[in-house]
């Protein structure tokens, strides 16, 4: 039994230590938010924090997060940046498929908290590990902007 301490929650999961914790959040927790997409930590769809840092869910063993604050999709709006960013997303009709973007969102919410005015290229340097199959990623970069003028 681990205990995790998942948006602001405390919650007890019966997993191994070595289950990657993109399967515990999906099945033990059921927070499926968190999208599978390709399992190597190479499309960024099941991105996620921890202790505010943007995280690879499907690569981590869940054992190396006990102890810390993980925020998942269901969570990111409890923060005033990760709320921006998806009232921006929403304003500016990102979603196309949508199967990428709780990963996108979680990803460019750890972008503007570090850089509150990022440029194009620090954008597209932040979201590069993040895929997106339909390729909406001119209205994903003018949805940080949007959220980053919001902030400000």
């Amino acid at each position: 039994m681990l205990v995790l301490t998942i948006n602001g929650q405390s919650r007890q999961l019966d997993v191994a230590d070595e289950m990657p914790l993109l399967w515990a959040l999906r099945d033990a927790a059921d927070l499926t938010g968190t999208k599978f997409g390709c399992g190597a930590a190479q499309c960024g769809a099941c991105t996620v924090h921890v202790d505010g840092e943007p995280v690879r869910s499907c690569v981590t063993p869940v054992g190396d997060v006990v102890g810390k604050q993980i925020t998942t999709i269901e969570g990111i709006a409890q923060d005033r940046v990760g709320s921006a960013v998806q009232a921006a997303w929403r304003e500016l009709d990102v979603v196309q498929c949508g199967y990428c973007q709780s990963g996108q969102i979680m990803s460019a919410t750890a972008l503007l908290r570090e850089n509150a005015a990022p440029s194009d290229s620090d954008i597209d340097d932040a979201m590069s590990g993040n895929i997106c199959r339909c390729a909406t990623y001119v209205r994903i970069r003018a949805a940080i902007h949007d959220a980053a003028r919001t902030l400000a």
